[in-house]
Formats: C-alpha cells, structure tokens, sequence
C-alpha cells in the first residue's frame, strides 16, 4: 500500500494504520466518523470518503446503527511486501500503554529508515491467542527479523513451537522488556532490581518500614520488580509481609472493577505508610483510589512508581523511574539491524541492561506517626 496525500489521504492513511495495528485485536470496530473528524480536523464528508475508498477495497464494511468495521480477513493476508523497501521487520508490542508505545516506536523509527524499512507493526493485547495469529502469519511471510514483547512470560508460554520455527529459519528475534527465558534469543531490558533499589531507599531515608506494592504476577518483567523490592524492603530495615503486596494478573488490573479490590487492600493494612506501583497504569489507578478515599500524596501516603511512561512525569510530582521508551526503541533496532547482517547471531548474545533514571518528585513525605 502506497502512502497518498491530500485530506482524505490523511485520513485514508491513518485508517490503513489502525487497521494493520489492530488486525489481531478481539475488536475489529473502527472510530466512528463523527470521532474520526475531531481527531483528524476535518470535515465528515472527508472521512467518509476515506472510508467508501476502504469499502471499495474490501477493506471495511458497514452496519447500519452498529458502525463501521474492518475486515479481518483481508487484512490479516495483506503481506506483500510494500515497493522500494529494502527489509521487512515485524514489531509485535502487548499494546495495554499507548505511551509507552509511542515512545518506543518513536525510537524504533527513527533508526529504522521508513523509505527503506518496511515495519510491520501488530498488537497482541497480551494474549496468548493474539500473540499465536501474530506468529502464524508472520512465519511464512518473508520477515528479516522481529522486535517483540513478550506475553505473560512469567507464565509457561505455549507458542513457544512458533518462535523454534522462526529461528530454525535463521531469522532474528530481539525481546524488549519481556522476554521467555525458554528461548536463548538477545533482550534489552530495564535493571529492575537497581531501580528497586533506589526507590526503596528514598521511601526508607524518610523513614517509611511499612510499605505495600502493587505487582502483575504474569509479567516477567514486573516479576522481577518484586524481586528488587523484596531485596531492597531487607537491605534498608524495612518489613516484608506477604499481606503487603496485591498481585494482579495483565486482563484485570487495568479495569474498573478492579479499584474496588485497591481501595480493600489499602484500608485493610493501615499500618502501612506508602505504596509502590510497578507501572503508570497501576499509579493512575492508586492515585484515584486515594483521592476517592479523601487521602492525600505525601500527607496520608507516599506514592513511587517504576517506568512512569507519560511525557508528564517532570510535572507529575511523582518520585518514579521514568520510561526509557525512545532509548530502548533505539537500542532493540541497532541490535536487530547488527543480528540481520550477522548470519550467524544465534552465536553472540545482543542483550543489554538499561540503568534507571529515577525523577526525583515531592510525593515522598516524612512519616509522622506510626499507624
């Protein structure tokens, strides 16, 4: 698919991109036009002659009082590879952080040359099945290599005979974040424990002892989070208790019935004095909790977080580590690109460790009394 110009180009082009971003999502509804024409800034006349070229191509279909909808069929199998491109590589990203996305595709592309580079990119909404139809379409399709985020992989992973037969075909694979430790493939990660580390021990220099954390048990990567904070809880003289920590799993944290269950778990441990998320989308979640609880950032609780991924965090005022989203889009796309030209990558490791920033905020208070 050649990119076209104009307005309803713009529009046109926009749409060809949701719909190969979301061609594996279990919804396959587009926004509606009246949607589409305030996010575009232009006239429905225009989306909608967008949208009759996509419906001439097969592309999408309409239902009367339902919306329009894209066909997956059809774009599941659009795979030939777009003209001029040079290499094809498949980004396959769980897809729950817009930001963090944006950021790390921003990193993506910018080593990646788009006139020359053909990136495919696919969401799997951290599913198993998702994840499977990204690999099965992928396999037979003329890639030169992936950048990938793993799903659940604290969890066994049953597609691990699709990733064997990609890599039995020589082709490279790069992990981000999440990896599957079954697989011997290159990886660049966050040092989870060293973040940890730092703040734990901002928490502990004010004399915070008691401190919840909020984890996903089926990410590896927050998985590993724990790890540090459990280390660190010891190092510095703090207590750990098993009732201190409220483990989710990715379908259900993000959810509104699920701040239901953070609001019983704060109140039911009033001794502690401040609370560690393991990501932003679980800190948007505490902060709303707490407001609606009539609490206070620092006053009642002190709040960290670990890869806070929204371009705020300077006015945030949260005391977090900040996600390193550009920096690690980049660091996966040179390590891919020296895996593609080396032949024989499954014999050097491509992996890397990236340091935390830590954004040192004001949601740390000293602790008054003890509860």
């Amino acid at each position: 698919m050649q990119k076209k110009i104009g307005k309803q180009a713009l529009v046109y082009n926009w749409l060809r991109d949701y719909i190969e971003e979301n061609r594996f999502s279990i919804s396959n509804k587009l926004p509606s036009e009246n949607a589409l024409s305030r996010r575009m800034n232009v006239s429905r006349d225009t989306v909608r002659s967008a949208m009759n070229t996509l419906e001439e191509e097969g592309l999408i279909y309409r239902i009367q009082g339902s919306g329009s909808f894209f066909n997956k069929a059809v774009a599941v199998y659009d795979n030939e590879k777009r003209p001029g491109m040079s290499r094809k590589i498949g980004v396959i990203l769980q897809g729950q952080d817009p930001d963090a996305n944006k950021e790390l595709l921003a990193g993506i592309r910018s080593v990646l040359d788009e006139k020359t580079t053909d990136i495919r990119i696919y969401f799997t909404n951290n599913r198993f099945s998702n994840e499977r139809a990204c690999l099965h379409e992928v396999m037979h399709n003329n890639f030169d290599g992936f950048i990938i985020d793993g799903v659940k992989a604290s969890i066994v992973n049953p597609n691990l005979d699709c990733y064997h037969n990609i890599l039995g075909k020589n082709i490279p694979i790069i992990f981000y974040n999440n990896y599957y430790k079954e697989l011997r493939c290159s990886k660049v990660t966050n040092n989870d424990i060293s973040c940890a580390d730092g703040l734990i021990s901002r928490l502990a220099d004010y004399g915070h002892k008691k401190i919840l954390g909020l984890f996903l048990a089926d990410n590896y990567q927050s998985t590993e989070k724990f790890c540090g904070y459990v280390k660190a809880l010891y190092k510095y003289g703090c207590t750990f208790d098993d009732d201190y920590v409220k483990w989710c799993v990715s379908s259900s944290a993000y959810k509104e019935s699920f701040e239901k269950e953070i609001t019983k778990f704060i109140k039911s441990r009033p001794e502690c004095t401040a609370i560690v998320c393991c990501n932003y989308m679980l800190l948007k979640m505490v902060q709303k909790v707490l407001s609606n609880m009539g609490k206070e950032v620092p006053k009642d609780y002190s709040l960290v977080c670990f890869d806070y991924s929204n371009e705020d965090w300077k006015e945030s005022g949260i005391t977090c580590s900040v996600y390193q989203g550009k920096v690690m889009g980049v660091e996966v796309s040179k390590r891919l690109l020296k895996m593609i030209e080396n032949k024989d990558f499954m014999r050097r490791d491509y992996s890397c460790i990236l340091e935390p920033f830590i954004h040192e905020g004001n949601s740390i208070g000293k602790v008054r009394i003890q509860r």
